[in-house]
């Protein structure tokens, strides 16, 4: 989302002269695939997370651009709205003692940010989104400052070409309108990257989408929006609704949305991009001077500057990803599916169990996605998304008579997901220390059915149970969630309701 854009209007000229470069652009990764030029495997995975800022009264603040002159690193940086930033961790590779490394680091970044943000009264929230935004906080003079946000706010309203709809139905029902796509910068996710082969990105790309769902059913961490509680992971369907550019006409039609959880196995990573193409208009028409046919006949690496950028406004809860690193270019897998937080623990344990579990399905004999239909696996996010820790999942049958059957979701992932996991993680060289306490994260949260959705819930539940009104259980709870989540400790550990107050005298 931070990439930068120069702004300014189109005509038809440049959306027309845009197509014809994303065409090159297309056939220039082709070329590129069919001659072989990608990078080697080297195993490297990469951390995005999407913060918010809060104050010590546990409502959003609106000066993500002062804070991050007071951090003054590269590793932050601005995202959609005035109260979101972003921390991007270098990339690692996954092998060793990767996972205790990453929450270090990612623990001393959170921390040192949240010091400089206490200087002007804020500090770091990780949650996938806070109970306590607004929609008077969710308007497009809170967007960041920048010209991609603006231009792309605008595109987006122009294509749709009248107010967003937000309608989810939850434990309770929200309808609301917005005349732009501020309500989604309430969404802060964790991005979780894996470089690999063109070999072997369909394997992991595939993988990938089969897990989603147990992703969610142990991470969710979302469940109120604007002061309803609604699922148990409310950022798919608000992320989807407050970008869609289709009009209700079109839905009816069965135009995709740009938020997509996609709708086929695929067999190549140019599957996807051809499918980016084929069925999104461009958003953002901005052509590079580059002509990437002929620097790939001058034996060059082409930037592929218009595929990249279109293929960062379709939102894929998978997403394909070119770069090119020290003149090399390849492909990643960016996983999008996981909220933010709970605490730094919790989100390595989510990492851990990811990148352990598209290993090993990437390599079974028989892959899960030639068993399980794909709208199976739709029907489990979407399953996911809604219930969270308590969802019922479609999954292949063990044995000889095959098929698929309904499960438990906590025992699916006790009982044949976890060990999958570690025989992935093995795979890549971590060490069985890492690798059993950050899957152990994992267990606890099943065994004790917890995640930070449930934790929220209950809290905020027993807030109104004590008398407080509901903003103000919401504003408690969100001061006590920051409280546990600077303390480090996993969510299942958590003492659920607000802390008693000290008697005086």
């Amino acid at each position: 989302m931070g990439e930068k854009v120069v702004a300014g209007s189109f005509d038809l000229s440049d959306r027309q002269r845009y197509r014809g470069k994303l065409r090159e652009c297309l056939a220039g990764l082709a070329r590129l695939l069919e001659e072989k030029r990608f990078d080697r495997p080297k195993n490297l995975m990469g951390l995005e997370i999407e913060l918010n800022l809060a104050g010590p009264d546990g409502m959003p603040r609106m000066m993500n651009a002062q804070v991050l002159e007071r951090i003054a690193s590269h590793d932050f940086q601005t995202e959609l709205a005035m109260f979101n930033l972003e921390v991007n961790i270098a990339p690692h590779r996954l092998a060793g003692r990767v996972f205790d490394q990453l929450a270090e680091e990612l623990g001393t970044s959170l921390a040192y940010a949240h010091r400089k943000a206490a200087e002007v009264d804020a500090g770091i929230v990780m949650i996938g989104i806070l109970p306590t935004i607004d929609r008077d906080d969710l308007v497009s003079s809170n967007l960041s400052d920048g010209d991609r946000y603006t231009l792309l706010n605008d595109q987006i309203v122009a294509a749709r070409g009248e107010d967003f709809v937000l309608d989810i139905e939850g434990v309770e029902h929200l309808v609301c309108t917005s005349k732009s796509i501020a309500p989604e910068a309430a969404c802060t996710s964790v991005q979780l990257h894996l470089q690999v082969t063109p070999a072997r990105f369909a394997d992991v790309w595939n993988a990938a989408q089969a897990v989603a769902a147990a992703q969610v059913v142990v991470g969710a961490n979302s469940p109120f929006l604007f002061g309803r509680e609604l699922w148990r992971e409310s950022r798919p369907p608000l992320f989807q609704q407050s970008t869609d550019t289709r009009p209700p006409e079109l839905q009816a039609q069965g135009v995709r949305p740009r938020t997509w959880f996609g709708e086929r196995w695929v067999s190549s990573a140019y599957d996807l991009f051809e499918e980016n193409l084929r069925f999104f208009p461009p958003l953002l028409p901005i052509c590079d001077d580059e002509d990437p046919l002929e620097v790939l006949d001058a034996g060059g690496v082409p930037k592929l500057a218009e595929l990249v950028l279109h293929n960062g406004t379709v939102y894929r809860w998978n997403r394909p990803v070119y770069g090119i690193a020290d003149g090399v270019p390849h492909l990643r897998v960016e996983n999008r599916v996981l909220p933010a937080g709970p605490s730094v623990t919790d989100v390595v344990a989510n990492a851990a169990f990811y990148y352990g579990l598209v290993r090993a399905l990437a390599e079974e004999a028989r892959p899960v996605w030639t068993r399980l239909p794909f709208a199976s696996a739709a029907a489990n996010f979407d399953a996911a998304c809604r219930h969270g820790i308590d969802a019922r999942l479609e999954w292949p049958r063990r044995g000889r008579y095959g098929g698929v059957a309904e499960v438990d979701a906590v025992h699916l992932i006790r009982d044949e997901l976890l060990p999958l996991a570690a025989v992935g993680l093995d795979a890549w060289g971590v060490e069985p220390v890492d690798r059993d306490f950050y899957l152990g994260v994992i267990e606890d949260r099943c065994r004790l059915r917890v995640n930070g959705a449930t934790w929220q819930a209950a809290t905020f539940h027993q807030a109104l149970e004590k008398g407080l009104g509901r903003d103000a259980a919401l504003a408690a709870t969100t001061r006590r969630y920051g409280e546990l989540m600077h303390l480090g400790e996993p969510v299942h550990t958590w003492p659920v309701g607000l802390p008693e107050p000290v008697p005086l005298g």
